[in-house]
């Protein structure tokens, strides 16, 4: 949706300095927030700025936020999408000032405080201020959307992406954990965790497969339902996978109950098998469907912008992250908005390695924890930076919170292998008849395969670095570097980045 910034500085004033700092900032997220442009010094101490990507109350949704009700009161900058903001005004209506689904999040603040900003469901991050004094910050507790912090000696910096912070801040950048909110007074605080307690685990161990089914089908339609939620068209991405193509087959629905007609996006090398699958499944729901083509060329143009957008350059990511910055490019020609896939293979266990090095149930559970926990810098990063490059906000419904708590809550065999060796058969049976058989059940592909990109990557990455330059970067104790292609990938990063430290920034770093 947005681009947010943020500063916080206890011991002194705000000054010109960081004032103009800080528009510097805003304006390096412009591509984040076409629409819009907010700024605020709040009292002496805090500076909030916001760039706008207009989605949900169209006209009045202009940031930050609230400031009005006194010196007490929060002023408030927020990048995401809130969905229960409607059920939310129903319980608080003293603390709305607007339709903004962001004004979900400063009616909690007002009303309750930091603590309870679980109670928001969907995916954002913010900062807030008041004039006396008082500020915090805080992320979703998947991280859906990103934020970044770094402490200096000029104050406390907050941005949704590191290209944001001045070369003389990134030394100091770090990921802001989800699930945890911080203030000067109380440092950072815990308010929920990515997967939540599995409190129905007892009594869905008990129940029959067609029950567990059914329950699994409505939790995640009722999800991709809630994030149609906009004042405009959103579209869905379709990858020619069983994820998207069931996300697809629900917001279809939806639409066309509307009396809407749903678009999708495909990418693909022509004649690759993602892109067949696409097209196919777009034509038995009915959908206005758009096609992009990959070729080499455009490979080898756009790779470094790509690096530099995603900001990391492990591998996998990139190789994910090119078929997607041309579908993203694509679809923002047509909507401000899609849905994705993302989540349901973390959720459902559908990697093999998954079934190939977790025999044990409960071990097979903590190593879908780990990556669920560890998607905010992985995929979901990858989708975010890929997709706000071009304007344009995914969402991602599979990893809804009462999605991710159903699905952790459900018996370990459910997520077990079919006989054949077919994974996410418990997901595939839930949406029978959605999909035509031959695609319900079609086996998956790494979306590089699929796409047909990693043949045109394997060609390109091969030319991007040398072994001159991998004896340098081990002469400066940069991190590990898996391949030759990766090498070229840090190469890149390290261009556009040159004072982050990546064991502070990358997960895979960082959690290592």
């Amino acid at each position: 949706m947005c681009g947010i910034v943020g500063i916080f500085h206890d011991a002194k004033d705000i000054n010109l300095q960081l004032a103009t700092e800080a528009e510097g900032a805003l304006d390096r997220l412009a591509h984040r927030g076409p629409d819009d442009k907010g700024v605020r010094q709040v009292g002496r101490k805090a500076w909030l700025g916001h760039r706008r990507l207009s989605i949900v109350d169209l006209e009045m949704g202009h940031q930050p936020l609230g400031g009005t009700r006194g010196s007490g009161d929060w002023s408030l900058v927020c990048n995401g999408e809130i969905y229960n903001h409607k059920e939310l005004r129903g319980e608080m209506p003293e603390a709305f000032d607007s339709l903004s689904d962001s004004a979900a999040a400063l009616a909690v603040l007002r009303t309750f405080g930091p603590g309870e900003l679980g109670r928001l469901r969907g995916m954002w991050a913010l900062c807030a201020a008041t004039e006396d004094g008082r500020f915090v910050a805080a992320r979703d507790a998947v991280g859906i959307k990103p934020l970044y912090w770094a402490r200096t000696e000029m104050g406390v910096h907050f941005a949704s992406e590191l290209r944001a912070f001045a070369p003389d801040v990134q030394p100091a950048a770090e990921i802001f954990p989800p699930g945890f909110w911080w203030t000067p007074e109380d440092g950072l605080q815990r308010f929920a965790y990515a997967v939540p307690t599995r409190e129905e685990e007892a009594k869905r161990s008990e129940a029959s497969p067609a029950a567990l089914e059914k329950a699994t089908f409505d939790v995640v339609s009722d999800s991709v339902r809630r994030h149609l939620m906009a004042d405009v068209d959103v579209g869905v991405f379709l990858s020619g996978g069983l994820d998207s193509g069931l996300v697809a087959a629900v917001a279809a629905e939806e639409y066309a109950r509307q009396g809407r007609h749903l678009k999708t996006f495909a990418v693909g090398t022509e004649g690759s098998p993602d892109l067949l699958a696409a097209r196919e499944t777009a034509a038995f729901l009915g959908t206005e469907h758009h096609e992009a083509l990959l070729a080499e060329s455009e490979v080898r143009e756009i790779l470094g912008v790509v690096v530099g957008s995603i900001e990391s350059f492990d591998a996998s990511l990139v190789r994910s992250a090119v078929p997607n910055w041309f579908l993203s490019q694509l679809a923002s020609q047509h909507v401000k908005a899609v849905l994705t896939g993302e989540g349901a293979d973390e959720l459902f266990a559908g990697y093999g390695y998954y079934h190939e090095e977790f025999d044990d149930p409960d071990d097979l559970d903590g190593e879908l924890r780990r990556t669920i926990e560890s998607l905010h810098g992985l995929n979901l990063q990858r989708c975010d930076r890929i997709t706000m490059a071009h304007g344009l906000e995914a969402r991602v419904p599979f990893l809804d919170r009462e999605v991710i708590e159903h699905s952790m809550s459900l018996p370990t065999w459910v997520k077990a292998l079919e006989a054949d060796g077919m994974e996410k058969g418990h997901l595939r049976r839930a949406f029978d008849g959605w999909l035509p058989d031959h695609l319900l059940w079609r086996r998956k592909e790494q979306f590089g395969a699929g796409s047909g990109a990693q043949d045109l990557l394997d060609t390109v990455g091969s030319d991007i670095a040398d072994d001159d330059f991998m004896a340098e970067v081990n002469r400066e104790g940069a991190p590990q570097i898996r391949s030759k292609e990766e090498l070229g990938y840090y190469r890149i990063f390290r261009a556009v980045l040159p004072g982050v430290r990546p064991d502070a920034v990358l997960t895979r770093f960082a959690t290592a």
